[in-house]
């Protein structure tokens, strides 16, 4: 979308506003207002003209416009209906130098998550990517991720669904039954039920270039299964579809979900207290796979900039990045 597009949207957030306002807030022709509007007539916007200007009377259901139109935080949409990945797309627009925008598609072909698993991404979801420039050191760069995970949390509660965060990264809804398996616990074999923490919703990849003191830039992606069938999720998993019983408006889940991690990403005294709130693990006994081996006991507090801090029979161990399963007491 051009800036000059983005400039009328949001003059027609507004209300009704005439041509020769327009033009003069845009500093271009009446002429180029009309173009401008027609563009906006023709991504699906309902745009009525009368004696008091321009009016939106409806919206389109989804698309870049659609999200910005509205949108209380400062992102730009780049809007595509099926793409290889909204993570690498968002990583070119980084390197050249973009800043605040949000890569948003319907479906993608080549995702992925954490250590480099595959991701499903079906279409109806929610799959976004925003290429941030933060001006923090690289080791705050996880607080973002705790960010983004209590955003999408906070949206999903508000549209109906009981999501919860599994350290560090992913939103998850509780479910009453769920398998077992047999774990080993350092050299003594035991035998305990592993819970997931219930049924994964989305999933959080975030990536970043920088130096040593500086982040050249940050890529947060985010995916959530909003409208997918639970045909189309694998096992596992669900939807806001499935949970609610009924599509979820994705225009104002993704306006939602934007405007609460621009807010936490400017307070980041918040950030980890919004992280608390919905945490699944904390209070949880848990096993960490980490670089240095597994780490198992009980999940009892989140430190900045994102780290789980594990009480064992040891003490307590602070983890900074690991693979995290949850575990029902033996």
């Amino acid at each position: 979308m051009t800036d000059t597009r983005r400039a009328l949207l949001d003059a027609l957030a507004s209300g009704p506003v005439s041509g020769p306002e327009l033009a003069d807030r845009l500093g271009v022709s009446r002429a180029a207002v009309w173009k401008q509007v027609e563009a906006l007539r023709g991504e699906g916007f309902e745009i009525e003209s009368a004696d008091s200007g321009y009016e939106v009377v409806a919206v389109p259901e989804y698309g870049g416009g659609a999200i910005e139109f509205g949108l209380e935080a400062p992102f730009a949409v780049e809007y595509h209906d099926r793409i290889g990945s909204t993570n690498d797309r968002a990583r070119e627009l980084a390197a050249d130098g973009a800043e605040n925008v949000a890569v948003v598609a319907d479906e993608q072909t080549g995702s992925r998550g954490r250590l480099n698993r595959p991701w499903t991404s079906p279409p109806g979801g929610v799959w976004l990517s925003l290429a941030l420039r933060p001006t923090r050191p690289p080791a705050h760069v996880p607080a973002f991720t705790l960010a983004a995970a209590a955003a999408t949390t906070r949206a999903a509660r508000e549209a109906g669904v009981d999501a919860r965060i599994k350290w560090p990264n992913d939103v998850l809804v509780s479910e009453a039954n769920e398998g077992t398996s047999e774990r080993k616990s350092g050299d003594a074999s035991t035998v305990g039920e592993r819970d997931r923490g219930g049924k994964k919703l989305a999933g959080i990849l975030t990536e970043m270039e920088g130096e040593s003191d500086r982040v050249s830039w940050l890529v947060v992606g985010i995916g959530v299964n909003a409208n997918v069938e639970a045909a189309d999720l694998p096992a596992g998993a669900t939807s806001l579809l499935a949970e609610r019983g009924e599509p979820v408006d994705r225009r104002a889940f993704v306006q939602r979900l934007l405007e609460e991690f621009h807010r936490l990403r400017g307070r980041p005294e918040e950030v980890l207290p919004a992280w608390r709130e919905y945490a699944a693990t904390l209070g949880r006994r848990v096993r960490v796979e980490t670089p240095d081996g597994p780490v198992e006991g009980e999940a009892v507090d989140v430190e900045f900039p994102g780290a789980l801090v594990v009480r064992t029979d040891a003490g307590d161990v602070t983890i900074y990045a690991g693979d995290c399963e949850h575990l029902r007491p033996v």
